[in-house]
């Protein structure tokens, strides 16, 4: 039996604080709702916690509660479970916030704000690193019609659709990054181990080297020599690339880029369109109004220039009510989007429209990772295979000249 300090309000709000003796700290939890007290703190005694010096360093490790996305998920799937198992919100959220991690430290922080009068909607918000706008909207909405579990569904097949996205793009990039790796490492060795051990050779040797072979020892000299320059020389360009694209200027410089690179565009095109026709298609579902919802979806399409001409289109938008027309104006979305936009506003039903564009775009971004992991992968080998296999030809060559020298 172990003692826990509590600190709790009952359900006219008055607070209260004590000791009570339990197995563990959910049955302590238990007990306290049993009694009608909602706890606001739950911890074992000080006594207990001295001679646990272990878990009390796994509990005050770290302080963060900035949740991954992947964690975000998971947090909203046990909300909506604990809430469609008819338990309140406050006590779901008194259930997830039992333990020292970011999502505990959250729910924690989101309980005592709706024990303190706050909507569950603006709690979220203080947690802007956590939680984006396109959430928080969600929430409220659910808040106002009532199907707050509902709405939390939505939100998690929201963040599995772009979990797969992303994961499936991460996929694609995986096997021709680690090519490209393997064949910057094999480079680098036969410059700097390899090459040197026949210069030694043919140094010795009075005898004409070919170009390529004379090439080769230059390019290895410089390596061996200036390779921490090198080194230290791509380290603060990548530091500067890194620093430019968190400016303005930069993210517009690169998300642009990313749109008109061959190969690449198709794959980060259609994951945008995709992308803003789900998350438009979840807000304007759940009540959202159309400015709004298309001022969140400014704010999480995750590309400057596209962002731009959400809020050019936003700005066009006099009636609140259809967007296809601004849309086509601006000339950025493609027109098979804006003509499926068009008939969705005149049906009346722009959700299913919208369900429509984003299961087209997932199709083709499916479509151009396998494209682009096709083309990519005998690119890449191709290219690391003529750097080695100008090294072997150059060195086969130097052997084959001085084997000839010797042999007159």
């Amino acid at each position: 039996m172990a003692s826990f300090e509590y600190k709790a309000v009952d359900r006219s709000g008055n607070r209260s604080e004590g000791v009570i003796d339990a197995t563990d700290r959910r049955t302590a939890q238990r007990m306290l709702e049993r009694q009608g007290r909602i706890p606001i703190s739950l911890r074992e005694s000080a006594k207990k916690e001295s001679s646990a010096k272990g878990e009390w360093w796994k509990l005050t490790a770290s302080t963060g509660t900035k949740m991954s996305q992947r964690e975000v998920m998971l947090f909203t799937e046990e909300l909506a479970d604990l809430i469609s198992a008819g338990m309140t919100l406050g006590n779901a959220l008194n259930s997830l916030a039992g333990d020292a991690t970011p999502t505990g430290r959250t729910a924690a922080d989101l309980r005592d704000r709706i024990i303190r009068g706050e909507s569950l909607s603006d709690a979220v918000r203080a947690h802007p690193e956590t939680f984006p706008p396109l959430y928080g909207n969600l929430v409220k909405a659910g808040e106002a019609s009532g199907a707050l579990s509902e709405v939390l569904q939505r939100l998690i097949e929201h963040y599995e659709r772009m979990h797969s996205m992303r994961g499936k793009i991460t996929q694609a990039l995986t096997y021709p990054v680690i090519v490209l790796l393997l064949g910057i490492v094999t480079v680098i060795f036969a410059m700097v181990k390899i090459v040197p051990q026949f210069i030694s050779v043919f140094a010795n040797m009075n005898v004409a080297l070919p170009a390529s072979t004379r090439f080769l020892i230059a390019a290895s000299d410089f390596f061996r020599h200036n390779g921490l320059l090198v080194a230290a020389g791509a380290a603060c360009l990548g530091v500067l690339v890194s620093r430019f694209a968190k400016t303005d200027r930069g993210m517009r410089v690169i998300d642009r880029l990313k749109l008109r690179m061959p190969l690449v565009k198709g794959i980060v095109a259609n994951g945008i369109y995709a992308s803003f026709a789900r998350t438009l298609q979840t807000l304007l579902s759940n009540g959202v109004s159309v400015i709004n919802a298309l001022r969140i979806t400014e704010e999480t399409v995750g590309n400057s220039v596209i962002a731009d001409e959400l809020r050019h289109v936003r700005e066009r938008v006099t009636d609140g009510t259809t967007i296809s027309g601004p849309l086509a104006a601006g000339g950025v979305f493609p027109k098979m989007m804006t003509d499926l936009l068009a008939i969705g506003e005149q049906t009346g039903d722009m959700p299913s429209a919208l369900g429509h564009i984003g299961r087209r775009y997932e199709s083709e971004m499916d479509k151009n990772i396998k494209v682009f992991t096709a083309a990519l992968e005998p690119i890449l080998i191709v290219f690391v295979a003529a750097i080695v296999g100008f090294i072997a030809i150059s060195i086969l060559s130097a052997v084959f000249k001085v084997s000839s020298g010797i042999g007159r």
